[in-house]
């Protein structure tokens, strides 16, 4: 019955939301509608919005096989192939304008790791060789351009010199390195090795994977740390429950696809640790909370937060046989589907609900952030496994 829903929502709801965002004047998605459903035809469009849209349909198309798919996918290759690459210094801009020049031009490892990853996708969907050749350029900028000695910088200007990393600090902390990036070049490196099995990939993956596991992981508290220094030593005491669900599942899947045995076995138990401690501490009246700052809990339901714990619960079921996962990941999608899912004609998942499970006005439907990537996941990774919630 829930896999009927998800499949549902999925089809008759995300899709169709996206695709009435399609700007067919200057190419791409209109970049902004607020929490009126109101569309900015002219608001700018954000580079990581366009890379998740390209991965959505792309993802998609791969497993559903609509024709109408693939259209789309073609669509958001257009844009982001014409408009968002740098072809000149490398690495892609963080922002366009409506009609696709470059308003921001900050070069950012978590942004091409997107790139990589909605290209790697795109190729693997429609078998477009200059999909996989962009997405192995872009490969090829962060492994050349960003690393240190400790691991890859972040955030630079359009020439590669090194900038604030504003854009991925947050909590009054300014951090030169994060989980959130490390984790999304696992993801971006394994759809690339999914579409060409490089050892150059798969090395890179493997180092990304091993700063997860000795500067990450605490495996005393069984948590992943979230900010650091140039050096990877820690910045703060956060805990982000929806990062750790999300990386409880998203580094399984990279040992799975890179097929190493040790990596296999050492993960998995990693992830069913980091999996039972967001179900022992973070669950609360059906949803997820968002996280824990110092002695502070935040209770906000974020949209992106409900959709991953969804999958990492249904992960940790498949890995461990243990129900009480399963249990879990069905109360959330009923969560979900009462409180999340915007039932307004026109509309998609509202971006944060309160712990009551009011909306936030304040926060739009559609923006830089707020995509088709966690939920669109969500509903295809429920329907790839196969397992009935």
């Amino acid at each position: 019955m829930r896999n009927e829903e998800i499949k549902k929502e999925l089809t008759e709801h995300i899709v169709p939301y996206w695709e009435a965002l399609k700007d067919e004047e200057f190419g791409g998605f209109y970049g902004y509608k607020d929490f009126d459903l109101t569309v900015d035809k002219k608001a700018d469009k954000g580079v990581i919005l366009h890379s998740r849209i390209l991965w959505f349909f792309s993802s998609c198309l791969e497993m559903l096989g609509d024709e109408k798919y693939r259209i789309l996918a073609d669509h958001a290759f257009d844009y982001v192939k014409n408009y968002c690459i740098d072809y000149e210094l490398g690495g892609v801009y963080w922002m366009t304008s409506y009609d696709g020049k470059p308003v921001d031009d900050m070069k950012h490892t978590y942004n091409i790791a997107f790139a990589v990853y909605a290209l790697s996708a795109y190729y693997n969907a429609a078998k477009v060789p200059e999909a996989l050749d962009l997405a192995k350029k872009l490969f090829e900028d962060i492994e050349t351009k960003t690393p240190d000695e400790y691991g890859c910088r972040e955030a630079f200007t359009r020439d590669w010199k090194i900038a604030d990393n504003e854009a991925l600090s947050e909590n009054g902390i300014n951090a030169e390195k994060t989980m959130n990036t490390v984790l999304h070049l696992i993801e971006a490196y394994t759809e690339l090795y999914r579409a060409e099995k490089s050892e150059k990939v798969a090395d890179a993956l493997r180092r990304q994977l091993k700063i997860v596991e000795d500067k990450i992981f605490d495996s005393d508290n069984d948590v992943l740390r979230v900010f650091f220094d140039r050096k990877f030593e820690l910045l703060g005491d956060i805990h982000s429950y929806g990062h750790d669900i999300e990386a409880s599942w998203l580094t399984d899947r990279a040992v799975e696809v890179l097929g190493d045995a040790d990596l296999i076995k050492r993960f998995n138990a990693v992830d069913l640790r980091l999996a039972e401690k967001i179900y022992s501490i973070a669950r609360e009246n059906g949803a997820l909370n968002n996280e824990r700052d110092g002695s502070h809990i935040d209770r906000k339901r974020v949209w992106w937060v409900q959709a991953e714990a969804v999958v990492g619960f249904l992960n940790a079921y498949q890995h461990s046989g243990d129900g009480k996962y399963l249990s879990a990941a069905g109360e959330i999608w009923d969560y979900i589907k009462e409180h999340i899912v915007d039932k307004r004609e026109g509309g998609e998942w509202f971006n944060e609900v309160g712990f009551d499970g009011t909306p936030d006005s304040s926060m739009p439907m559609t923006g830089p952030w707020k995509c088709p990537y966690h939920n669109g996941r969500m509903c295809l990774e429920v329907l790839r496994r196969g397992v009935h919630l």
